[in-house]
């Protein structure tokens, strides 16, 4: 079993995940059940999913989880391109957000091929 505290990808999906929701509490009130609520969920999913991972007793199902939270990345990588395209965030602010969940995925995926085989 693994601390998932102490990974680096797990901190910085935490943090994402903390940025998200800061950054979703401005979009207009009629998206609270819809595309906020989405983007809320796809992005504490990353940092969800890896702690599953860690609390589970074999490498392949600490790999699913994984893969599981590098498609919940994916979700989000393009929520943040919709809320963009939506002019609810700035061009700068999308390139920060999407910058960090390149980022993730490609940590993700990583972890993933550093996991030994069962």
């Amino acid at each position: 079993m693994r601390n998932y505290s102490e990974l680096l990808v797990w901190q910085k999906s935490h943090e994402l995940t903390l940025k998200i929701y800061k950054t979703s509490f401005s979009f207009p009130k009629e998206e609270i059940y819809d595309l906020t609520s989405q983007m809320r969920r796809s992005s504490s999913s990353i940092p969800t999913n890896i702690a599953e991972g860690c609390g589970r007793d074999s490498n392949a199902e600490m790999k699913q989880f994984l893969i599981i939270s590098s498609g919940s990345s994916s979700e989000l990588e393009y929520q943040l391109l919709l809320i963009k395209d939506l002019n609810y965030i700035s061009e700068v602010l999308y390139l920060e957000l999407s910058a960090a969940v390149v980022e993730i995925r490609k940590m993700i995926r990583a972890f993933i091929k550093a996991l030994p085989q069962a």
